[in-house]
């Protein structure tokens, strides 16, 4: 407890807001927000380190912030960012709560150029996952390279039909637990429930930070209330959105290498999985990390930052950032 506290109250968001103030892109701008082509406003995190430039893509429901310690553990070898998608952390939500995942391609071309970031490489957890595939499919060549942790991609031609707020996923989410008296409240709820029990201690606590915001005092706020950045009803229709992309028809557009990975023990999207998405890829690999499950880059990031470490091997010729 007084771990999980200490981190939240100190060093986890000094490791991922604080690098990011008074930082300029390489244009000039300020790094802390980009825009998209659609007009959303996008948070963007400067995680450092040294190397080619990998962008972090999170997973549905969470914040750049709790791939913090993921980054920590790829410094040495790379220069780190992440973004907030839509409807996350700090970025903006969509007015009309239309939450189709070509969005989040949107949101991660627009934190490449906003960066100027040139060929990066690229990590995508579960929603991140599929987020990078279809933005590398709606600008082919953008990336150096590929690593996705259990893409949400259903293996099939067209999209899923007659499946939305209908399933199991959507269900749970407007179930959530949406408000708490404080930080350090959520922070003791999520330490003792699955999934985010198994979470590193400063994932969660990244996510307790990055992912929840203070209540106003016009909506009942009293200077302690946070409230889960990404609302019930946004994370219900990501879940819903999930199954109408089409990344699985257009992998063969995919011409840089794309490591796939997932936990051994996860009840997601594992091997069989991973196995129809690198039939259709022109230079896949697969990894299957033992002993984690769907949360794998949050449960064990040192663990997911070597395999990280031995699929993007950077070219010897790339400058460093």
């Amino acid at each position: 407890m007084v771990t999980l506290l200490s981190l939240l109250s100190s060093n986890v968001m000094a490791t991922t807001v604080a690098g990011m103030r008074n930082h300029t892109t390489r244009h000039g701008e300020d790094a802390r927000r980009c825009l998209t082509d659609d007009g959303l406003a996008i948070a963007l995190t400067d995680f450092g380190g040294r190397g080619p430039d990998l962008l972090l893509v999170h997973a549905t429901g969470f914040c750049a912030a709790v791939l913090a310690p993921l980054a920590r553990d790829l410094a040495g070898s790379f220069h780190c960012w992440g973004l907030d998608l839509r409807g996350h952390g700090h970025s903006a939500r969509p007015a009309d709560g239309n939450f189709a995942w070509s969005g989040f391609a949107l949101d991660v071309l627009a934190a490449v150029d906003h960066l100027g970031l040139h060929r990066p490489f690229a990590f995508g957890h579960s929603c991140g996952g599929a987020s990078i595939l279809l933005a590398e499919q709606a600008r082919p060549g953008t990336f150096r390279g590929l690593y996705c942790f259990e893409p949400i991609v259903f293996p099939a031609d067209d999209p899923v039909e007659n499946i939305g707020m209908d399933n199991p996923l959507s269900t749970g989410a407007l179930r959530r637990r949406e408000t708490f008296p404080s930080r350090a409240d959520a922070l003791v709820n999520f330490e003792s429930k699955p999934p985010f029990s198994v979470l590193d201690p400063s994932a969660l606590a990244g996510y307790v930070e990055g992912g929840f915001e203070l209540v106003p005092p016009e909506d009942g706020g009293d200077g302690s209330l946070v409230r889960l950045c990404c609302r019930r009803e946004d994370e219900a229709a990501v879940y819903a959105q999930s199954f109408f992309h089409n990344a699985f028809a257009h992998l063969g557009a995919v011409k840089c290498p794309v490591t796939l990975a997932c936990g051994e023990e996860t009840d997601v999207f594992g091997l069989p999985f991973l196995e129809q998405y690198a039939a259709r890829l022109e230079r896949p690999a697969i990894g299957v990390l033992a002993g984690l499950g769907h949360f794998g880059p949050m449960e064990g990031p040192g663990q997911v930052a070597e395999s990280v470490l031995n699929a993007l091997v950077p070219d010897p010729d790339t400058p460093p950032s």
